[in-house]
């Protein structure tokens, strides 16, 4: 992967997140609000669980 292929996703990143921000505020601040009542253990296995999904999509994109 090339370092613009990089910040080309980074960037759709936060196009992606700024959508979500920009459409929905009011579910976004819940949403925050609920993972805030997670333990360190619920959130550490989210974040797992979000990179092999990723890491997968990735894989079959490419």
């Amino acid at each position: 992967m090339s370092g613009t292929t990089l910040w080309a996703a980074l960037s759709l990143v936060l196009v992606l997140e700024g959508l979500l921000l920009f459409a929905a505020p009011g579910g976004w601040k819940r949403l925050v609000e609920q993972a805030r009542q997670l333990d360190e253990r619920s959130l550490r296995m989210i974040g797992l669980g979000m990179i092999v999904v990723g890491l997968i999509a990735l894989q079959w994109a490419g």
